[in-house]
């Protein structure tokens, strides 16, 4: 079992319990998925786009999928059905080890970091983080990189608000700023 999976069942839903928001477990706030995304220049070369992948396999341990161009934008040179980039959804055992290694690897690697910003709410309780570097992560291997590529990690939960949300991360260990 993911040790984040173990830590959010024996410490995060008894602590929001005593909180007295919650009357039983099941309506405690829970993680239902997260979206990792990259956005990728489609003009740079032909093999960008199976690099993103190769990337994005690595690091989620997922196989990623292909997403198209919806129209055509004249000013980005982007025809419809041209690929614009990779995404996977996680869930489950995977989502909670992605996250373990985002917290706990990851974002610690950055540099200068003091934190996450708590403006990356949706009023919905869930949060989007932009990484500009898939360094960060142990997993890439920097002399096989051909190229830098940033990502949005978008996680969602069951939470009704920002602050349930907001709570539920940091309890979960996810360093916010402020």
């Amino acid at each position: 079992m993911a040790v984040l999976l173990e830590h959010y069942r024996k410490t995060v839903v008894p602590e929001l319990l005593k909180s007295g928001r919650y009357q039983n477990p099941m309506q405690v706030p829970k993680l239902v998925k997260v979206v990792v995304n990259m956005g990728v220049n489609s003009r740079l070369e032909k093999d960008a786009i199976t690099e993103a992948q190769k990337e994005l396999a690595i690091i989620t341990g997922q196989k990623p999928v292909v997403t198209r161009a919806k129209k055509s934008i004249s000013n980005f040179h982007v025809r419809r059905g041209m690929p614009v980039g990779v995404k996977v959804t996680l869930r489950g055992k995977r989502m909670y080890e992605f996250m373990e290694r985002l917290i706990m690897a990851a974002l610690p690697r950055i540099r200068d970091f003091r934190g996450v910003s708590s403006r990356g709410f949706d009023g919905r309780g869930n949060y989007t983080l932009g990484v500009r570097d898939q360094t960060i992560f142990p997993e890439v291997e920097l002399d096989k990189i051909k190229y830098n590529l940033g990502m949005d990690v978008t996680i969602v939960t069951t939470a009704k608000t920002n602050a349930e949300a907001k709570e539920l991360l940091k309890l979960l260990g996810m360093p916010f700023s402020n």
